[in-house]
């Protein structure tokens, strides 16, 4: 059995107390703890403690450090019960104590996956225009369950999405040129998926969006990727570059009647 003798204020934080003790053998600092731990457990100068009672405060009071990290890493932003009991384990507290922090922090309301899951929807919908099948992998990989995230995403409906896809793929317009109308249709159709967002969407883009090049516009995307095929080909017999630069051509996606005629304009 043990005498508290003295209980001192941290210097560099208030809220933090020094507990010394003399078990016979003169008084000497034994451990510290936090303010709500000193007052749960009646911590007082001449108090009588065993060592049971000290293992337990101080297993209340690092349970009171891993809830005031979780506090801490809450603070920046909205976080999954997985996310914090993953920064948690990686400030090495045992499961034990990242379960009953976890528990405590549900109590309060400072974790909810259902509210963090609909609000992670709402900011990457706005900020990034992610689709559905792309916003159910990454909450999924956050510890969110299949209800919840069903429950967040029924919240970004089929206009939403559309016009969420609209937006993408008139960017990719403003940025595309110099290709074939099959190829920005195929650029379009990678992109969205990309994006995660399903094919009823992005059939529904094409008709919504202009992506087919006119005729001049057509011409012009042939003639440079040709002049870079002619580059490479030039050194070929007359039957083989005109077979390869038909391959090359149709390839990138454009009709075969413009790169006939692209080929007897410049034999």
């Amino acid at each position: 059995m043990a005498i508290i003798t003295k209980i001192t204020t941290q210097k560099q934080s208030t809220e933090r107390f020094n507990i010394y003790l003399d078990d016979g053998q003169g008084e000497k600092y034994a451990f510290s703890v936090d303010q709500d731990v000193l007052i749960k457990y009646n911590l007082q100068k001449g108090r009588e403690i065993d060592e049971v009672e000290i293992e337990e405060i101080q297993y209340g009071d690092l349970s009171k450090k891993a809830y005031n990290k979780a506090l801490e890493f809450l603070s920046y932003r909205m976080r999954s019960t997985k996310e914090v009991a993953e920064h948690l384990a990686k400030k090495e507290y045992s499961e034990v104590i990242i379960q009953e922090v976890i528990f405590k922090l549900k109590e309060y309301r400072y974790v909810d996956d259902l509210e963090f899951a609909i609000a992670y929807v709402r900011t990457q919908k706005q900020t990034n225009g992610k689709g559905p099948s792309v916003l159910k992998r990454e909450l999924a990989g956050k510890g969110i369950d299949q209800t919840s995230i069903e429950q967040a995403l029924s919240e970004y409906n089929g206009d939403d999405q559309l016009q969420e896809a609209i937006h993408h793929a008139e960017k990719l317009l403003k940025k595309t040129n110099k290709i074939s109308s099959v190829q920005l249709k195929q650029k379009i159709e990678q992109y969205l998926m990309r994006k995660g967002f399903p094919f009823d969407i992005i059939s529904s883009v094409l008709e919504e969006v202009q992506y087919e090049q006119d005729e001049s516009e057509e011409w012009n995307a042939l003639v440079k990727h040709a002049e870079k095929a002619q580059r490479k080909y030039q050194n070929e017999d007359p039957y083989q570059y005109r077979l390869k630069m038909k391959q090359f051509l149709y390839r990138k996606g454009f009709p075969i009647d413009i790169i006939e005629k692209f080929l007897e304009g410049h034999e």
